[in-house]
């Protein structure tokens, strides 16, 4: 009977696949037509679409093996046997890394407790074992004899958005100037100089990006050129040499990147090309694999235990009242685990932590909150685990741990980029540093809010501080949607009870907000506070929130550029 059920099993598994990605690729094929119509309800209801699709199939096969051959799937060789035969019957295809890890996800969900088995589940493969395609028919070639201003012009007839174009001579003359200025003073163009560009277009929220590179100065030197939709047409808003930037647009505080893939290994060799300090599993998330993100993740994660030989340490910091945080001092990554008991005046379920995060997880991060991944029955050697470490989950989330043999195994646990919390960052940093992310702060609240996010427990410890000095939100228990706020002025007291009244005298909602109460505890260092004060004035006045509410509320999709406003062509230009 086994003989019979396996290869049905198999079928049934690479059928859920190519639905999945079958779908995959339907929505990202309409990211031209919703920028084509300036429809951005449509772009964001797509992206939320795309995202369920995975757990949707991945459901919904686990169900159908479940209620058929159950009886099997608790058996190991059986497993074993389904595993081979379906990597025999993928081999051949383009997007096979991103198979292995939806048939990981399948065998996850289907056996109860499952760890990380390299017998039952690719666990080495992916990426690394893909076959290497040229990378020719990925670009178009620009050769140098041309000049700048035909290049320039071909690149833009090229990429034909079968839009109205808003000024056109305008933005050749604008990249050309930027060329000029930022690459021609330093560098010679000679006979092995050449500009490529991906045919594949990058569409995220109201923006779409070329990506390329040209050879130049024995080096190759990447750009970015972002394409907006306005009222008034097509326009080319800026163009991007500076790595860091690239890296920010790339972040993993930002909105996956709808783009057609036909050979995802081959798009990311390319990206990982142009911006280098990239790692392949950023990589895969950013074009919206981020199921196969995750598997690539953790094999980083194993590559880093096989080189590195420090421990498991409680995450400096103030200890959070909702989650217990832990960190690999050399690897730079935090491991997040919901508390089984939360400390005053916290008062939710682990469920509706899930809930928040999963929220997140949705939602448009606008380069503010960053990207998690989502594990059950996490492996950690004990051996790297520091004592006190395991003490301090003994104590917090003693339900989520189990020990067995050599291994530390938590059963649902979060990872996150490691940021240094801003509160940390402000007992050190100088007063120029001070005033950068102080700025960076209010302006990380006041763009969440603009996505209609409101972070609830604005404390500096909530945030972290990148290498760039941007500031991002990570923790996301008391988040809300901001048109759910009730922004108000406080009261004023006239009558003697009122003044000297020890609690509140008037009605508080759950969902007022008084923001001029965020003076008081949003920042402590005091030679920084009157800066913060004064820059960020609106973030106290109630009617600045609530104008964001209405556009909101009205339907606007309000754009959050990943590069400096003073950076765009047309600063003042509607999107």
């Amino acid at each position: 009977m086994n003989s019979i059920v396996k290869p049905v099993v198999v079928s049934e598994i690479i059928a859920a696949y190519i639905k999945y990605i079958t779908a995959f690729h339907k929505h990202t094929k309409r990211a031209p037509e919703y920028f084509k119509a300036r429809d951005w309800d449509g772009v964001q209801l797509n992206h939320r679409q795309r995202l369920r699709l995975y757990k949707d199939c991945v459901n919904e096969v686990v169900d159908t093996c479940k209620e058929k051959y159950g009886d099997f799937l608790e058996d190991r060789v059986f497993w074993m046997e389904v595993k081979q035969s379906f990597s025999n019957e993928i081999n051949q295809r383009t997007d096979k890394e991103l198979a292995e890890s939806f048939y990981n996800s399948v065998i996850r969900k289907a056996v109860a407790h499952l760890s990380i088995d390299e017998e039952l589940m690719f666990v080495i493969e992916g990426y690394d074992s893909c076959e290497i395609h040229p990378q020719e028919p990925l670009f178009y070639n620009y050769p140098p004899h041309w000049g700048v201003q035909k290049i320039i012009r071909k690149i833009l007839e090229d990429f034909d958005f079968q839009a109205p174009y808003y000024q056109k001579e305008k933005d050749v003359q604008f990249l050309v100037r930027s060329i000029r200025e930022v690459i021609l003073t330093r560098y010679k163009v000679d006979e092995n100089t050449t500009t490529q560009v991906l045919k594949q277009v990058f569409y995220r929220n109201k923006a779409a990006y070329l990506i390329g590179r040209t050879f130049l100065g024995r080096k190759w030197m990447p750009f970015i050129i972002p394409f907006m939709h306005g009222p008034q047409g097509v326009f080319v808003d800026t163009l991007i040499f500076d790595p860091n930037l690239m890296s920010a647009i790339f972040s993993y505080t930002r909105s996956y990147f709808m783009v057609e893939t036909e050979i995802p290994s081959q798009i990311v060799a390319f990206l990982n090309s142009v911006i280098t300090h990239k790692k392949v599993f950023e990589l895969y998330n950013a074009i919206g694999f981020n199921k196969h993100g995750k598997t690539e993740f953790y094999r980083d994660y194993l590559n880093h235990l096989k080189t590195s030989d420090d421990q498991f340490v409680v995450a400096p910091g103030i200890k959070g009242m909702v989650m217990t945080v832990f960190t690999l001092p050399s690897y730079n990554m935090v491991f997040k685990v919901i508390k089984d008991n939360f400390d005053p005046p916290k008062n939710m379920t682990r469920q509706e932590v899930k809930e928040k995060y999963r929220l997140v997880s949705l939602h448009d991060r606008v380069g503010r909150m960053a990207d998690t991944h989502e594990f059950e029955y996490f492996q950690i050697p004990l051996e790297r685990v520091h004592p006190d470490l395991i003490k301090e989950l003994r104590n917090t989330v003693n339900s989520l741990v189990e020990i067995k043999e050599d291994m530390l195994i938590i059963k649902h646990l979060y990872t996150e980029k490691r940021l240094t919390p801003l509160n940390m960052y402000l007992e050190t940093c100088t007063l120029e540093d001070a005033k950068i992310v102080v700025e960076e702060y209010g302006n990380a609240i006041l763009q969440l809010a603009k996505a209609n996010i409101f972070p609830g427990d604005m404390m500096t410890k909530n945030f972290g501080v990148t290498r760039q000095k941007r500031v991002i939100f990570y923790d996301y228990d008391e988040i809300e949607f901001l048109t759910r706020m009730n922004f108000r002025e406080k009261p004023k007291p006239v009558t003697f009870a009122q003044i000297y009244a020890s609690e509140p005298w008037y009605d508080i909602a759950k969902n007022d907000v008084f923001t001029e109460d965020f003076r008081r505890f949003m920042i402590g260092r005091v030679d920084v506070k009157p800066h913060f004060l004064e820059f960020h004035e609106l973030l106290f006045d109630p009617n600045h929130w609530k104008e964001i509410q209405k556009r909101i509320e009205q339907g606007e999709l309000i754009h959050a550029f990943p590069y400096p406003e003073y950076m765009r062509f047309r600063p003042d230009e509607e999107v």
